[in-house]
């Protein structure tokens, strides 16, 4: 016990030792950094161009796809419809915003479904947690999507690659049973 004593006297004996300053710190002196020349562009240097994006007319590869949905057997006028936003399956970057909205504008022309309003839609997915970029990517995401907002169907649609073409492929559902009614496919120029 007082050698356990003894150590932590000492411990904080050394402890509070204090060594008297003998030098001087040396002054200190501000150090200007470098500047380096700017490199000048001259006309022989070309400034590479961005990307070109490709402009899809989406009406036109929406049109005989919806027509062919509308006359589907098993499709019911004034149904409930959720049109699901359109998913990129390709390697490259395409305008979904722009085919979902073309895929919304042709069946609300046809004047078989009611479409549901991209308000409820939104206030629906911010309900489950789900973000706006979120593109659902799994049917049965969309499937619970379409009946949180009591649809009746809902409308799947993939932009994928195939063979180094893209296409668009839609599906129309039943949210009942999750089956699929009608399925159709289309070239993406």
């Amino acid at each position: 016990m007082k050698r356990i004593l003894f150590v932590i006297l000492s411990a904080m004996l050394l402890a509070s030792c204090v060594v008297p300053e003998t030098q001087k710190p040396a002054p200190v002196t501000p150090v200007k950094p470098e500047k380096k020349p700017e490199p000048s562009v001259g006309p022989s240097e070309k400034v590479p161009q961005p990307p070109k994006i490709q402009s899809i007319n989406w009406d036109s590869i929406v049109q005989p796809l919806v027509d062919q949905m509308v006359n589907a057997d098993g499709v019911e006028t004034g149904k409930l419809l959720l049109v699901d936003s359109v998913k990129n399956n390709t390697n490259g970057s395409l305008r979904t915003l722009k085919a979902t909205d073309a895929i919304t504008n042709v069946i609300s022309n046809k004047h078989t479904f009611q479409v549901v309003p991209k308000s409820q839609v939104y206030s629906a997915r911010q309900a489950l947690g789900l973000s706006s970029e979120d593109s659902l990517g799994l049917r049965s995401k969309s499937i619970g999507l379409a009946r949180y907002l009591n649809a009746d169907y809902v409308l799947y649609s993939v932009v994928s690659n195939n063979h180094g073409q893209r296409d668009l492929e839609m599906q129309l559902m039943l949210v009942k049973t999750g089956e699929i009614l009608w399925s159709g496919r289309g070239d993406v120029n």
